[in-house]
Parts: structure tokens; sequence; C-alpha cells
């Protein structure tokens, strides 16, 4: 199962970003191993960050996105393409 873990760097050592959809990278999982780390090139923009960063985690075949905060459009628009998703902070490696 993928994963996607907002994150404010690169790397599992990295902290979960508070925000998810102006998250500056997802690094994306599947069985626990890290297979991408996605540059989120819709952190810097107008409204409807979370609703791209949905379509793509979608495109990804996430099946899970956890970050510190989700909006409330970002929540809806995962819900409708059949994403879970977690709010928690910390140490990325140690959530895993």
């Amino acid at each position: 199962m993928k994963i996607a873990i907002a994150s404010l760097g690169q790397d599992p050592t990295s902290e979960v970003s508070p925000q998810a959809g102006r998250a500056p990278y997802y690094l994306i999982f599947e069985d626990g191993e890290l297979v991408e780390a996605w540059k989120n090139v819709f952190k810097i923009g107008g409204g409807g960050v979370g609703l791209a960063v949905a379509k793509v985690m979608a495109d990804k075949n996430v099946k899970k996105v956890i970050s510190g905060r989700l909006g409330e459009k970002m929540k809806e628009a995962l819900k409708e393409k059949g994403i879970d998703f977690e709010e928690k902070t910390g140490v990325i490696k140690e959530l895993l």
C-alpha cells in the first residue's frame, strides 16, 4: 500500500509538515520503503492547492496521506478519491 507523508525535507529523518497543501515535499512509501520524494510544485500559489495535491496523490495511486493538518477542502478531495488521511506530527521514520 502506498502512503504519502507531507514532509519538510526529502528523507525519512525529516519532520512531518504542519500543513498538507503547502508541504514542501511528500515522501511516498510502498510497503515501508521510500519510493519517491515528490517536490510539491503547488506549495507556492493561490487557492486550490489542497485539491491539486489530492489529484496528484490519486494519480500516484496513494491510499493514505499523513500530514500535520489537512484543510477541509483537501479532506473532501481525498475522500472523493478514496484516499484515507490522518493528522500526525513528529519525525517521519518514527511514524512508520
